[in-house]
């Protein structure tokens, strides 16, 4: 089986600035492992973005009531990805929920391939996006340290989830999986 579809999970300015209330402190840690990725999947990455919905529907409008400095339009700068990868990104989703395992993500994937998962945040866009592919039958792999969550405790707690639902989804390094 082939290394399988790496799935690049919102790797954006809004994640990694320091400033922003949604920043993944060990973003750089993230980031450093996604570079290290990209080489062994070449041609077989989809990059992700949060995007806010213009209209928040349910439970989403007291959401953004929480936080409404995120209320902008899916062109805002802080809704881009990371200048770094920027240049990588082939094949971008963009989703107006945490979950990014659509129609479209797994129309990406060849039949019985499994995905890839890296990114921000582990606790949240990593994890419902694990999930809903295990769910959905897929095999999915999530690379520890090419993820960061909320904080240290949040991102070892979803990982420790994560790994709980194997053989679905197992939890590995990126010398793990590239070795």
């Amino acid at each position: 089986m082939s290394a399988g579809h790496l799935a690049v999970i919102d790797m954006q300015r809004v994640f990694a600035d320091l400033a922003s209330p949604w920043a993944a402190p060990r973003y750089a840690d993230a980031a450093a492992g996604v570079r290290t990725l990209l080489p062994a999947f070449a041609g077989r990455v989809t990059f992700t973005r949060f995007v806010a919905p213009e209209h928040p529907t349910g439970v989403w409008r007291a959401y953004y009531d929480r936080w409404p400095f995120a209320r902008r339009p899916p062109d805002a700068e802080l809704w881009d990805l990371d200048a770094e990868f920027a240049d990588e990104a082939r094949h971008v989703l963009d989703a107006g929920t945490f979950g990014k395992w659509t129609p479209e993500l797994a129309a990406r994937l060849a039949p019985g391939e499994r995905l890839v998962l890296a990114g921000v945040s582990t606790d949240c866009c990593v994890l419902s996006t694990a999930l809903a592919a295990a769910d959905a039958g897929t095999e999915v792999l999530v690379v520890a340290d090419a993820c960061a969550g909320a904080d240290d405790d949040s991102h070892r707690k979803a990982l420790h989830v994560m790994d709980s639902y194997r053989p679905l989804i197992r939890v590995t390094t990126v010398a793990g999986l590239l070795g």
